[in-house]
């Protein structure tokens, strides 16, 4: 059947057919609709992990115990996976097992711009790339194929445009030849040094099979490519940057498309680079390919004309090639801009005002709440990497102990669950002066409200068991522990108060649920006299998207309002009623 998908909904489209039988992943943007959509299928035991180290266990022990597996996650959690990952690429794999990584070119949604096929070169894992819906779907189900024929996980590399683009996709029927036998083989699967040594040389060897196999095998199974047409121009491309340059160059062109990143086939890039005068090489972020062609002794033009950084178009494409500027439809608008900011009834924002209050040094994290460095609340210092703002913290108040009482790290509590705890557990070990506000707002809010170890709910919204996090401070160690409600911002600031004071560890868990829940109910929205109102705009320093400026006097958007009141407690004239 021919119907039209979604990029990430092909993928998981291919690996259902397959005849994947665990999934195990943390949802990051642009990979989070891969295992969203292999959820839906009830033949896949399907699950969110902690973080992506262990989604990668997971899927690593049902792919030695015989059961087809698979982990999706976003570029920067390929890090926090690396740890197995390389060590897998030794130990090899019995079912396939497919490591599904998405790339952000333009860091639409992630703190760096990362090319993961790095990652595919240093653990010394086969790569693929898909262009289009059509191809995500065929590539994955090729990727258990080339896994268990060469004994390895597979890496299927997207990026934000194709993960998140839709095209037409024929889709088939599910194959599944059940759980594989598992035989004992401690010299394979024990990566002891004695292990080890010995299976270096059997990686090196698989990359040369694999080399091969892209060489000859991969044309006929549709995963690299060669088109000539004017042989003038010649373009090696892979990815969505092949899309834009067909799109942008047409038949003024012959394309060389790589559907096997890693490792890459010598003799196709030769033969295609000597068939053909200027030869481009395309790929957003780093000089992958274009390093590998000159190590060749090709020469290719690549990144001298093109940017290392952000996104290629079309039109960028077609101007730097053939020179030609490309027509475009412009209109005399100002438009104002319009940045990110909490929405209207974050229970953060209450929190984040108290923190503003008492001018505090702020060492955030990733998530949602990462919006308080805006102005105008404008209250966290610095965000580095998941769960980096509790031990960040315990760093900073080591070096300056006497001003560690000025000082707090937020994070969510599905960060916190994701790689929160060992900063805490460190924090407490080493009796750091250090105070940690955990925002539990019952979900994963930023990625598109997954559930989490925290809110008692899996991945198919069913009962789960709900970690107590304040349970979970008190084991580690963490003596104080107190639970504010964010709406309260008089609580909010008491209680960070006292835990400064204590000059000792403690944690305060800021509760409340995400505001866009289904599940919760609304107070009715709240108005502005306008005959009380006296334009001090303090309710605008709150940062609601429900609060503008109209004729000199506040007003709120009874639309966006849900009632908090966090703005009626800011407002010294009380001009903000229900």
């Amino acid at each position: 059947m021919k119907t039209i998908m979604l990029g990430n909904e092909a993928v998981a489209r291919g690996l259902y057919e397959a005849g994947c039988r665990v999934a195990s992943s943390y949802p990051g943007t642009p990979s989070t609709e891969v295992t969203e959509e292999l959820a839906r299928f009830d033949e896949i035991k399907c699950e969110w992990a902690p973080n992506e180290k262990v989604a990668c266990e997971v899927a690593f022990g049902a792919a030695v115990r015989g059961a087809r597996s698979v982990c999706a996650m976003k570029h920067v959690g390929l890090n926090v996976a690396a740890d197995p990952v390389f060590t897998a690429s030794y130990c090899g794999i019995n079912a396939g097992m497919v490591i599904v990584v998405a790339d952000d070119p333009g860091m639409h949604s992630s703190q760096n711009e990362q090319d993961s096929r790095n990652h595919a070169k240093a653990s010394k894992i086969m790569m693929l790339e898909p262009a289009d819906s059509d191809e995500c779907l065929r590539f994955a189900k090729l990727a258990f194929t080339l896994s268990e024929r060469f004994d390895t996980p597979v890496f299927l590399r997207l990026t934000t445009r194709v993960a998140h683009s839709r095209s037409l996709v024929e889709t088939g029927e599910r194959v599944d030849n059940g759980l594989k036998e598992y035989v004992k083989e401690p010299t394979k699967y024990v990566m002891a040094p004695a292990n080890a040594i010995v299976k270096h040389p059997v990686v090196e060897q698989r990359l040369l099979d694999q080399r091969a196999y892209a060489e000859t095998e991969a044309l006929d199974a549709g995963l690299n490519k060669v088109e000539y047409f004017d042989k003038s121009i010649g373009v090696i491309a892979s990815g969505i940057c092949y899309d834009y340059a067909r799109e942008a160059l047409g038949e003024r062109a012959s394309y060389c498309k790589l559907g096997v990143d890693f490792p890459l086939a010598d003799n196709l890039l030769k033969e295609f680079c000597a068939a053909c005068g200027t030869v481009y090489v395309l790929e957003e972020l780093d000089d992958f390919v274009e390093e590998h062609c000159k190590a060749l002794g090709l020469d290719v033009i690549g990144k001298d004309k093109f940017p290392r950084c952000g996104e290629y178009s079309q039109g960028m494409i077609r101007e730097i090639v053939l020179g030609e500027k490309a027509q475009v439809l412009t209109a005399a608008v100002d438009v104002p801009p319009r940045p990110p900011a909490l929405c209207a009834g974050c229970p953060h924002r209450g929190l984040f005002y108290a923190l503003k209050k008492l001018k505090l040094t702020v060492i955030g994290d990733i998530g949602c709440y990462t919006l308080g460095a805006s102005r105008p609340l404008a209250t966290i210092d610095t965000v580095l990497c998941m769960g980096a703002s509790v031990s960040g913290l315990h760093g900073r108040n080591v070096a300056d102990p006497e001003n560690a009482n000025r000082c707090v790290a937020v994070i969510g509590d599905s960060t916190f669950m994701h790689s929160g705890i060992t900063g805490l557990v460190d924090i407490a070990y080493n009796a750091s002066n250090s105070v940690t506000i955990i925002l539990d707002n019952s979900i994963t809010g930023m990625t598109g409200h997954q559930n989490n170890p925290t809110n008692g709910k899996n991945i198919k919204g069913d009962p789960a068991l709900a970690v107590d996090l304040e349970a979970l401070c008190h084991a580690v160690g963490i003596e104080h522990v107190a639970v504010v409600d964010p709406y309260d911002i008089a609580q909010c600031e008491s209680a960070v108060r006292d835990a400064l004071a204590l000059h000792a560890p403690a944690v305060i868990i800021s509760r409340r649920p995400c505001a866009l829940l289904k599940t919760v109910k609304h107070a009715p929205p709240l108005r502005v006299d306008r005959d009380a109102c006296r334009s001090c705009k303090m309710c605008m320093q709150i940062g609601c998207p429900a609060i503008h400026m109209r004729d000199g006097r506040a007003e709120i958007d009874a639309t966006q309002c849900l009632g908090c009141k966090i703005c009626q407690q800011v407002c010294k004239f009380g001009a903000i009623v229900e």
